[in-house]
């Protein structure tokens, strides 16, 4: 039995999907925790064992593990709490649970930038990184997929793409650092998920096919989107500003800006790409598959 958390999202939808197609064959029964049933793709109605609830909550949890060997975890960030509350607080009952039942395998959604200089004052990224280490204390085998910034956030910026032909952020706009799917993050963990040979607690990088700078995420995108997009950058300070506009708690927006300066400073440079860390989606074809549809709706 191997749990899914966060099944609706960027990246448990592309899991849930690949597992329903390839768990069957491996004899393995998929269930699922999930706020909203209605928002199940229709491939996952009837095939899947649904527990509704938050998985932050401990009675939940609890269910969702009796009898499972194998958790497919990801934290969904709670901008309205500290780092520590949305992170670490959020996923102590899963951790008491997983002990409680015995679960032998978990697979964690994590980032890049452990052993670095960097990994003690990168915010979200050093939270996300204390995460990894509470859940290898309920002695379960674990596995943190170590990820740099996803596609996916481009979309956020898909509006100001198609209104104005700009996106933006704070990075040096020709710092080249990997970059990843969504997508490609999923295929990793339905890897581990289903061949669980691993022992131990490890961290497996998922990296892109190649650094890119957001100059070149720019140019990139204006030959995909056949109009011209430029980078802006944006000073931490303006962001600090405008997330707190919004009424994000003060303590997590911190966290935010600290990742985004650390990663500026070359948080996410630590790990070679070699074969077994790169995937195989290009920043071309997901323009193609997901941005393009997006800007020009």
């Amino acid at each position: 039995m191997i749990v899914i958390t966060a099944p609706t999202g960027n990246i448990g939808r592309h899991l849930l999907s690949g597992l329903l197609e390839s768990a069957p064959a491996a004899g393995e029964e998929l269930r699922v925790i999930v706020r909203d049933p209605a928002r199940l793709p229709a491939a996952a109605r009837g095939r899947v064992e649904v527990v509704v609830g938050s998985h932050g909550d401990a009675e939940v949890v609890d269910r969702a593990f009796e009898g499972a060997d194998a958790v497919f975890w990801l934290v969904p960030p709670d901008a309205t709490t500290t780092p520590r509350d949305a992170y670490t607080g959020f996923s102590a009952p899963a951790v008491r649970a997983l002990a409680t039942h015995g679960v032998g395998h978990v697979v964690g959604v994590s980032a890049l930038g452990r052993g670095t200089p960097l990994a003690d004052r990168a915010g979200l990224v050093t939270t996300s990184l204390a995460l990894d280490d509470l859940i290898a204390t309920s002695g379960v085998a674990y596995r943190a997929l170590a990820n740099p910034s996803f596609f996916e956030n481009l979309l956020e910026e898909s509006a100001s793409i198609r209104e104005r032909g700009v996106f933006t952020d704070s990075a040096d706009p020709d710092r080249r650092v990997p970059r990843v799917a969504t997508a490609d993050i999923a295929a990793v963990a339905a890897g581990l998920l289903l061949d669980r040979s691993w022992t131990g607690a490890d961290s497996v990088p998922v990296l892109g096919p190649q650094d890119l700078s957001p100059n070149d995420l720019a140019r990139i995108m204006t030959e995909q989107l056949g109009r011209p997009v430029r980078y802006e950058r944006r000073p931490l300070d303006e962001m600090r500003a405008a997330l707190l506009g919004h009424g994000l708690d003060e303590a997590f927006v911190e966290g935010i800006v600290e990742m985004k300066r650390a990663k500026d400073l070359g948080l996410d440079a630590g790990v070679t790409r070699t074969p077994a860390t790169a995937s195989p989606t290009g920043f071309e074809r997901w323009c193609a598959q997901n941005l393009k549809a997006a800007v020009l709706s």
